[in-house]
């Protein structure tokens, strides 16, 4: 029977790509991009983002746009499809509940900390009571943690979960809404290899590649920086975009080694040869000189006081105690160990190429892989020394960075690094609580300047995205925001 199940699936217009493991289709436990993507399919979101428009802009989704009270402190949603009774207001208001229960151990909890009450008078009604003003609060109800959940877990999302296998594929079937010539099936695949991924492109078996491998990036872009001929006589079409993220290696401020000795974590800064970086990345990254990537509202341009300088890392490794990479009380070898979550033959590469970075300067990196849930644990239960990780915007407004570095937000939440500053939390609260966006940019760039100084953060680079697509998918626009994206895509049919 599940054969025969399955077999109107197989025959429907699929949508095929590779995805890294999903650890959760729960919105409340999502921990990761990956796991985003799925849930995105299977549910909808208070609001949503406009899939084309540039600048993004929140429109409506399970509910429409808010009213907000005069002291922006009260948020009246109502139902988008009050005909639909799948799922009701009072069903939105049970997730976001649950979300913010501390029984719940949510690592989403974060977003709602500016919550003080959440009623739905009736089925179509949703009241957020805010404790303070939150200039971002529609953002959040855009992200995925936010998902209308019935008791059961079901979803109104515009695909339903047809098959999971774990650590292999999934399979998502189409509810009846989206684009009318939209794919009947979506097919995840989990592949490791890269090279596998590219293979299997070549050969149709996947219809998107949402990651241009380092070891393949000559043979789809020439010198010139178009696709290579011999790809685009095959309809395929490459696509590319600023990326709304910011790839850093945490460093744990729980660390007895790094998390008292800034000059140390100023060190790592400054040995870390930004030039060679983009080169092994083919150029396909920015240089990192802070927590928020270009353009984003509220980022500081100004001189990062800690890029590549082996001069400085030198000296500053001697401030720290460490002269030539040796502890100046024992003469031992300082050895730090930086954990990775993903054991590819590209992010081992990097991880020698760092390695090769710290020599320069005394210190001998040791590298740990772990399986991506593994990797994750660790760095929420603070049992890492240094850590490979990113962040991937929720919305375009410096907060969304810079909260990563709040106290409050400590692991369980985004700050991973566990990192806590007074001054920092004055200016970030500061910040939210400013009535214009100049006076609340000024004071994002005082927590840029203190996050700079004290470096809790290596700030390794922010990525231009590259994907390709195979002429079989139409209205495919690169987005920071991908999860549930592919209920827009069209199956193009020769």
């Amino acid at each position: 029977m599940l054969l025969f199940a399955f077999l109107p699936l197989v025959l429907a217009a699929t949508f095929t790509r590779p995805m890294e493991r999903v650890s959760s289709l729960d919105p409340a436990q999502a921990r990761s991009l990956y796991d985003t993507h799925a849930v995105g399919l299977l549910y909808e979101m208070p609001l949503a983002i406009d899939y084309k428009a540039r600048p993004y802009r929140v429109i409506p989704g399970f509910f429409e746009l808010p009213d907000v009270s005069s002291d922006g402190l009260v948020y009246t949603l109502r139902r988008a499809r009050p005909e639909s009774d799948a799922l009701t207001a009072l069903d939105a208001a049970r997730s976001l509940e649950r979300l913010r229960d501390p029984k719940a151990v949510s690592p989403n909890g974060w977003i709602l900390k500016d919550v003080g009450a959440i009623s739905a008078p009736d089925a179509q009604t949703l009241v957020i009571t805010l404790r303070r003003r939150c200039h971002f609060f529609p953002w959040l109800l855009t992200m995925p943690a936010t998902a209308v959940c019935g008791p059961h877990g079901e979803g109104t999302g515009p695909y339903r979960l047809a098959a999971w296998r774990k650590n292999h594929e999934m399979v998502f079937a189409r509810r009846g809404r989206g684009m009318p010539q939209g794919f009947d099936v979506v097919r995840y695949l989990v592949i490791d290899d890269a090279s596998t991924q590219w293979l299997m492109f070549l050969k149709g078996e996947l219809d998107f590649l949402g990651e241009v491998s380092r070891d393949n990036w000559d043979s789809v872009v020439g010198p010139d920086g178009r696709l290579a001929p011999a790809l685009a006589a095959q309809g395929i079409r490459l696509h590319s975009i600023a990326s709304l993220e910011s790839l850093y290696v945490g460093i744990n401020l729980r660390d007895p080694v790094l998390g008292p000795n800034r000059k140390l974590r100023q060190a790592l800064n400054a040995a870390f040869d930004s030039a060679a970086w983009e080169r092994f990345y083919n150029g396909r990254v920015l240089r990192g000189d802070g927590p928020v990537p270009p353009g984003v509202e509220g980022r500081l341009e100004t001189p990062f006081p800690y890029a590549f300088d082996l001069a400085k890392a030198r000296r500053l490794m001697s401030e720290a105690g460490y002269p030539d990479g040796r502890d100046s009380q024992t003469g031992r070898r300082l050895v730090l160990t930086l954990s990775v979550g993903r054991a590819s033959q590209e992010s081992r590469e990097a991880a020698e190429l760092m390695a090769a970075f710290y020599e320069r300067i005394g210190i001998r990196l040791e590298c740990d892989f772990k399986t991506w849930d593994a990797f994750l644990r660790a760095t929420a239960e603070g049992r890492v020394q240094l850590f490979r990780m990113g962040w991937v915007g929720d919305y375009p407004d410096a907060q969304n960075f810079l909260q990563l570095f709040y106290s409050k937000n400590r692991a369980p939440g985004p700050n991973r690094a566990a990192y806590a500053s007074e001054a920092f939390d004055r200016a970030y609260e500061a910040a939210l609580a400013a009535p214009t966006a100049d006076e609340r940019n000024a004071h994002w760039a005082t927590c840029q300047e203190i996050v700079r100084e004290d470096c809790p953060w290596i700030f390794t680079h922010y990525n231009r995205a590259y994907s390709l697509t195979r002429p079989n998918v139409g209205n495919y626009v690169p987005t920071d925001f991908p999860y549930g994206v592919e209920q827009h895509y069209e199956n193009v049919v020769p």
